[in-house]
This record gives C-alpha cells, sequence and structure tokens, in this order.
C-alpha cells in the first residue's frame, strides 16, 4: 500500500482514494462494496463505481449506555444482527 495525503477535500474524495488502494479487488467474481450510513455511503459509492461493483448498505443503530448516549455498548443492525461490547466489571 502506498502512502496516501491526509485530509481529504470531502467524502467521495476520500472513496476514490480508498480505491486506489483496492484496485487488486477490481473484477474479482463476488465482490461487494457495502456501506454505513451516513457518511459512508458517499465513501462507499466511490469505491463501488471505481471497482464496478455492487453498492449495498447495511443500516446500524448504535445502542446507548444508559445515562450515557454518547457510549455505545453495542449495536443493532438491519436484519436483527446484534454486536455487543463486554461491559467492563459486568
Amino acid at each position: 500500500m502506498t502512502a496516501v495525503n491526509l485530509p481529504f477535500r470531502d467524502r467521495r474524495h476520500a472513496g476514490r482514494v480508498l480505491a486506489t488502494q483496492l484496485e487488486q479487488y477490481r473484477g474479482r467474481a463476488g465482490l461487494l462494496v457495502l456501506a454505513l450510513p451516513r457518511g459512508g455511503v458517499a465513501v462507499g459509492f466511490e469505491v463501488a463505481r471505481e471497482l464496478r461493483a455492487p453498492l449495498d448498505i447495511f443500516v446500524v443503530r448504535k445502542l446507548g449506555v444508559p445515562g450515557h448516549e454518547e457510549y455505545a455498548m453495542g449495536a443493532i443492525a438491519s436484519g436483527g444482527v446484534r454486536v455487543m461490547n463486554p461491559m467492563p466489571g459486568l
């Protein structure tokens, strides 16, 4: 992988730069670009376009810690998939 200069102009620019780093996957059978809303969709769109791959969106919602909603203890995704982080001390 080559060095990349940061920051990017915008998310679309970030997606195009990321796509150059993933070029070896272009044309690979079964390739799918999966993006997370909100900001990841613009990045994923550019990656998918450059790699000529389909794009899908995975909708995820943060599960906040009661009383500390800015902290995430896990996430729930479309289709009922749950990902939980172990809580230290519990």
